[in-house]
């Protein structure tokens, strides 16, 4: 596995001493596993979880006459919490790459999505490209940051993932498709049939301390989808930017959305899998699996 950041490595050792004397199969070693899956998957949410605090709080806080406007002063928000990441260590420089991959991806779609009526955003402030602030781009790092994050804390290996050339094309043809519907035939339905077809097969497993979880890889993308749903409905009742239903009164992201955010986990994960190439499961037989790993001294 490899090692994370300080604080990772510390919530791995105080998990690994709490484990040294416990049964394996024990009520506590459950307990010990629930708390550390807890943790790992808030650390992986940070940069986006940041992202949200700062939407609510600019609806809640931000004053209206404020010199900078609010979109202007969450894209600097939106900066400083990279820049953070970076500084104190808490995001490594190869996932910051599959972060900015994501930036710029999002961001093209955002400028496409918002000439065409979409979405929209408040038409304030200088930090943003035409009718889109900079900080969008920062939601879909959010999604890269959770990504590479999770990849790498649960130390995320599959049986029977699909070639990544087979994978590419498939996503490539979903991130186009989210541009040609517009003005031609919606694919999505064949894009959802192919993603079944590749990927139907595929187990996710997924490294707690001591137990490692086994499910299939699509429930996994429908919950983050799902995940990702909630999220959106925070960010437009925070008015960072507003569906077309939207603009009369606040209301409940229509579930179509999930959608599409199923299909955008694609791309993700694509674009993660050329960074991070997918791993088959070590072969280890149930017994090994359960035992108690012997905490080394970490590599310096």
């Amino acid at each position: 596995m490899q090692w994370g950041t300080a604080l990772e490595q510390r919530i791995d050792a105080i998990a690994d001493r709490m484990l040294q004397d416990a049964a394996a199969r024990g009520a506590r070693v459950a307990a010990i596993e629930f708390i550390v899956f807890v943790l790992k998957q808030a650390w992986a949410c940070i940069f986006g979880a940041a992202l949200l605090v700062a939407l609510i709080a600019a609806r809640l806080l931000y004053p209206d006459d404020a010199v900078l406007a609010r979109n202007d002063a969450l894209t600097l928000a939106a900066v400083l919490i990279q820049v953070a990441m970076l500084v104190f260590g808490l995001e490594t420089v190869r996932e910051l790459r599959v972060i900015v991959l994501f930036h710029i991806t999002g961001t093209v779609m955002e400028l496409f999505k918002t000439d065409v009526g979409s979405w929209a955003y408040a038409a304030e402030g200088v930090l943003r490209i035409g009718g889109v602030p900079l900080f969008s781009g920062f939601m879909y790092a959010a999604v890269g940051s959770y990504m590479v994050r999770v990849y790498r804390l649960f130390d995320l290996r599959f049986s029977r993932y699909p070639r990544r050339w087979l994978t590419a094309i498939v996503a490539a043809a979903i991130y186009v498709n989210f541009f040609t519907h517009h003005f031609w035939w919606d694919a999505r339905w064949v894009l959802f049939g192919a993603v079944v077809v590749l990927w139907g097969g595929t187990v996710m497993h997924a490294r707690i301390r001591v137990r490692i979880v086994r499910l299939p890889l699509l429930l996994v993308f429908a919950g983050v989808a799902l995940f990702l749903w909630a999220a959106e409905n925070i960010g437009t009742w925070a008015g960072a930017w507003v569906y077309p239903d939207q603009v009369a009164g606040w209301q409940l992201v229509s579930l179509s959305k999930m959608g599409s955010w199923f299909l955008l986990m694609i791309i993700s994960v694509v674009l993660v899998a050329w960074v991070y190439p997918p791993r088959a499961p070590m072969a280890s037989s149930p017994e090994a699996i359960e035992a108690p790993p012997v905490q080394q001294e970490r590599p310096r």
